[in-house]
């Protein structure tokens, strides 16, 4: 029995860095997309309203994926490993990485930022106002590629008119600093 608690002991503690690890780097991702969307927002203060909110969960990663890969030379060469993180039923929010974001650092970026969002929350926020210049910003789940040396992540803003739209951000890490390199597949509606 005590190898049996070792063994799972061993595998937490070779996990955990790991773990740890991805979610800096989808702490600093994040910081990367804040820092270039709320870059012309104002500062959040008593009795301001909100004009850009951010949406708590990550959006899965569907087949929309497969036509950006053929857009991509770089995203060609490491097409199986990109379409195995495709993945619909993904169930995860950004808590630990806004924690790791905005824990003692970054406090007037979180002053814009504000805190997430459901969707129900932004529904009954901007129907109260009824007004149309409220965003919704939805960032899927990162894809993580190359040695964990790039990332593709999509940039969705919703509202509750059509004028919707989004892209895909390549981004690559050189030095541990994530900068974005491309961006794809850009839409509006």
């Amino acid at each position: 029995m005590k190898h049996y608690y070792l063994k799972i002991l061993i595998a937490f503690l070779l996990i955990s860095p790991i773990a740890f690890a991805q979610e800096a780097d989808n702490a600093a991702i994040l910081k990367i997309i804040f820092s270039k969307y709320y870059k012309n927002e104002k500062v959040i203060a008593k009795g301001r309203l909100q004009l850009l909110s951010f949406y708590c969960q990550k959006a899965p990663n569907n087949e929309e994926v497969l036509e950006v890969i053929s857009k991509s030379e770089l995203l060609k060469k490491n097409a199986a490993e990109v379409k195995k993180q495709i993945d619909i039923t993904v169930n995860e929010n950004w808590s630990a990485a806004y924690d790791i974001l905005f824990y003692n650092q970054n406090q007037y970026l979180k002053s814009k930022v504000n805190a997430c969002m459901s969707f129900e929350d932004y529904k009954v926020a901007s129907d109260r106002l009824n007004q149309n210049n409220q965003r919704l910003m939805i960032v899927s789940k990162p894809i993580y590629f190359a040695k964990n040396n790039y990332a593709l992540v999509k940039v969705a803003f919703y509202r509750n008119i059509e004028h919707n739209s989004g892209s895909y951000l390549l981004l690559q890490k050189v030095n541990d600093q994530w900068t974005i390199i491309q961006y794809l597949n850009e839409w509006a509606t």
